[in-house]
């Protein structure tokens, strides 16, 4: 009788083990079709590592060899965005947001947010938490007040973060206070040496403020490309003049108050990778910076590469990409994105990839005059409750899902026209991400320890694989 029980026992434990090794064997599998007839879904096949050798390209992933951490993918909350979302009815808005920030369902688990400090160009009109008549000033910032913010961005961000209380969140200007500038103009303009300290107490406030309202800063860029004073609002702000800021005010403004806010440099296109080098160059600034931030609206990808090589200890970041689509194509071009942000970025040393920007209406406003944008699409475009999702929701909801902050990119190799990148989650589990590039559907495979996984997707489509 004892023999039965011990033989039953041992049946059911084979059992269970088996069904273990079975599942983890299964791999999951989110597509995106470049003719739209799929977007961001859950395939219903499963997919096994199972196959045998063949002469199909091969992308070999390998969990031995990680790289760095990251941080999270996402959007800008622009106070544009914030002022759609506010106008939503509460229950329409609610919805959305879960969609957005929760990840389980077919939620997309937005995990890095980064927020104006005072307007953007995607707002409606210029301000900044201290706007005085010109000839005035403000040394110790005792009118500093995030007052336009408490309207929509603030109360859109604290229901974001009731949904994920771990968001990540970077705060940047795009112009100091105009009397603070060598033109009292929103446009262009230098800071002026002689209020270096004032701006310090300012970001200083920000942080301070934001945390009151429960909103931690986790890090702060010191000026939206600074090489583009063509902007409204902006600020010319070469190289020198950032090291200077950093190491003489801001750094020890923030070691003064206590902040833990971590403090990113330039900001701006991967054209200039020169101008983050110059500023870690000065030992007395580098001692204050975490990282490096680039945009892509001009250079190559791989100059984050050459920032990361020169000072391999301090962290880089991708911070802004607008990502537009025409609603009326029959195609959308999904490969794009991906391969030059999700996947370019994440290969270079990014710890996140953010777009720029969250949510826009038809018309793509609101934008500034004299400078906005008015072609700056938004991940979604909402109409009083009716929401369209466009390219730059898609193109991060392949990563942002799956990719948790915490993950570690791992090694994988590529093939011809098989761009991909391969990260391991902080729960053990595998995501790579593939796009194809080339002119024709591609068989391939993906090979972990040892096992083998065929599969097929067609040309620009792209695809994120999890076991």
């Amino acid at each position: 009788m004892r023999s039965k029980k011990l033989s039953s026992i041992l049946g059911l434990v084979i059992t269970f083990v088996s069904f273990v090794a079975n599942a983890q064997n299964d791999v999951s599998l989110w597509l995106t079709k470049a003719d739209k007839s799929v977007l961001f879904t859950k395939q219903k096949r499963i997919l096994k590592f199972a196959g045998i050798k063949n002469n199909n390209p091969t992308i070999v992933v390998d969990e031995k060899e990680s790289f760095q951490s990251i941080d999270g993918f996402g959007y800008a909350l622009t106070g544009g965005s914030a002022q759609h979302l506010i106008k939503m009815s509460p229950k329409a808005r609610a919805a959305l947001l879960k969609e957005l920030f929760a990840t389980d369902g077919n939620n997309i688990g937005v995990s890095y947010i980064r927020l104006t400090i005072g307007a953007s160009d995607l707002n409606e009109k210029v301000f900044s938490y201290n706007d005085l008549a010109e000839g005035e000033t403000d040394l110790e910032q005792t009118k500093f007040e995030l007052g336009p913010d408490r309207i929509d961005v603030i109360p859109v961000m604290k229901e974001i973060l009731s949904i994920n209380p771990n968001i990540k969140i970077m705060g940047s200007p795009w112009s100091p206070p105009l009397w603070m500038k060598t033109s009292y103009d929103a446009r262009g303009g230098m800071l002026k040496p002689e209020f270096y300290e004032a701006y310090a107490k300012y970001f200083v406030r920000y942080i301070q403020d934001m945390g009151k309202e429960g909103i931690h800063i986790d890090a702060v860029t010191i000026q939206n490309e600074p090489l583009h004073p063509g902007n409204n609002p902006s600020l010319l702000m070469v190289a020198p003049d950032q090291a200077i800021f950093i190491k003489n005010n801001l750094g020890p403004a923030f070691q003064k108050a206590g902040l833990k806010t971590k403090i990113i440099i330039y900001d701006h296109n991967a054209d200039r990778p020169d101008y983050p080098i110059t500023i870690l160059n000065d030992p007395d600034a580098r001692k204050y910076i975490d990282g490096s931030a680039f945009h892509l609206y001009g250079g190559e990808i791989e100059a984050l590469t050459d920032v990361h090589n020169a000072y391999p200890d301090k962290n880089i970041y991708f911070t802004e990409q607008m990502v537009i689509e025409d609603p009326n194509e029959n195609r959308i071009n999904i490969l794009s994105p991906i391969k030059r942000l999700i996947i370019g970025a994440t290969r270079n040393w990014s710890r996140n990839v953010l777009e720029w920007n969250l949510a826009a209406d038809p018309e793509n406003k609101p934008f500034t005059d004299r400078g906005g944008c008015p072609m700056c699409q938004g991940a979604v475009t909402i109409d009083e409750d009716k929401v369209t999702r466009n390219l730059a929701y898609y193109s991060i909801a392949h990563a942002s899902k799956f990719v948790r902050p915490g993950s570690l990119r791992i090694a994988s190799s590529e093939p011809k026209e098989l761009s991909n990148v391969a990260f391991k989650t902080p729960d053990g589990k595998k995501v790579l991400i593939i796009a194809n590039s080339g002119k024709n559907a591609q068989t391939f495979n993906i090979s972990f320890n040892g096992k083998l996984l065929s599969d097929t997707i067609g040309n620009g489509d792209v695809a994120t694989y999890i076991w």
